[in-house]
């Protein structure tokens, strides 16, 4: 009987997979419409509904540093039609937060594919006295806690940029969290804070007009739009890279296979496109065609692992 019942599942499964979607799909955003990573993810919901001939439609979450989307994810049915793309912030969060384990970012999900990582660059005021990463090192060990970084908010991929330099260089800075790159940024060009890791898109006007500029790029080569710049390996900091935040897709736990299987090829599809390609590149994004599910399994795996010596090293609190 029990084999009976397995068989018969596994067919109904199937069955449901084959016919996967024939409603519209969510994909849920842990940020306000507009930034990086809603952009991204609108690239590759257009692209997912054309080969689905159902809507895929990004609902943004914003809130708690995106703990509320990932929650309502963790809580949605596991039939495909819920899912999540997922930031640093996926692993970070758990780990902030352990004491109250709101999410375990592995078991409570099913990984998808990874879709692209979004490098930084480090940037100061145009007429600073820092021209290199190690320009910023040297002021922080001469004067602890005097020179300051800017972030769009404790626990993002800025504020952990930062805080990566402190412990690779055992130097105490001050973290400035700001609500949105924007601000922060605004800060940073005014002088009154040293430094920042800005997402790699939207500020080359400004470093045009000297308004800006570029101390390091956090990629593994240097950037295009930023010949002149060293790598942050470069700089100093070798496996910097290494660190560079990664967007994927995953949805709750428990889908299945086919579903999965289903969702993997037509976002690997999207991101092999010429123009999708094109569009990501704009961005700032770097793509590699996506991930297997075990290969985005993984990645969070070890990102996990990165994000926890960090944020022990440095002292990262929650807010």
């Amino acid at each position: 009987m029990k084999r009976f019942f397995l068989v018969a599942l596994w067919f109904a499964t199937a069955a449901a997979a084959q016919g996967f979607p024939n409603k519209p799909v969510k994909l849920v955003v842990g940020f306000s419409a507009g930034g990086p990573t809603d952009v991204i993810a609108r690239i590759i919901a257009q692209d997912m509904t054309a080969a689905f001939g159902q809507p895929v439609l990004v609902e943004n979450k914003a809130g708690a540093a995106s703990m509320i989307a990932t929650q309502e994810v963790k809580r949605s049915a596991p039939d495909g039609y819920t899912l999540y793309m997922t930031t640093l912030t996926h692993s970070v969060n758990a780990i902030l937060h352990a004491d109250k384990k709101p999410y375990d970012p592995i078991a409570d999900f099913t990984p998808i594919t990874l879709v692209c990582h979004l490098p930084l660059v480090m940037v100061a005021k145009g007429d600073s006295p820092f021209n290199t990463a190690a320009d910023v090192v040297k002021a922080a060990r001469e004067k602890p806690g005097e020179i300051s970084y800017a972030s769009s908010g404790n626990g993002g991929s800025a504020h952990l940029a930062g805080a990566l330099v402190e412990a690779l260089t055992g130097t105490k800075m001050l973290h400035v969290p700001f609500k949105g790159n924007a601000p922060a940024l605004t800060e940073v060009m005014a002088g009154r804070i040293s430094f920042m890791f800005y997402p790699m898109v939207g500020i080359a006007e400004q470093v045009a007009q000297k308004r800006l500029k570029v101390l390091a790029v956090s990629t593994e080569k240097r950037h295009p739009d930023y010949p002149s710049a060293p790598t942050m390996s470069e700089s100093g900091f070798p496996g910097f890279e290494e660190y560079t935040q990664g967007l994927g897709v995953v949805g709750p736990a428990g889908l299945p296979a086919p579903v999965v299987s289903r969702l993997n090829e037509a976002i690997r599809a999207s991101l092999v496109k010429p123009d999708t390609k094109e569009k990501l590149s704009r961005l700032g994004a770097i793509t590699e065609g996506g991930s297997t599910p075990a290969e985005f399994r993984s990645f969070l795996a070890k990102d996990l692992e990165r994000w926890e010596r960090v944020i022990k090293a440095a002292g990262v609190k929650a807010d």
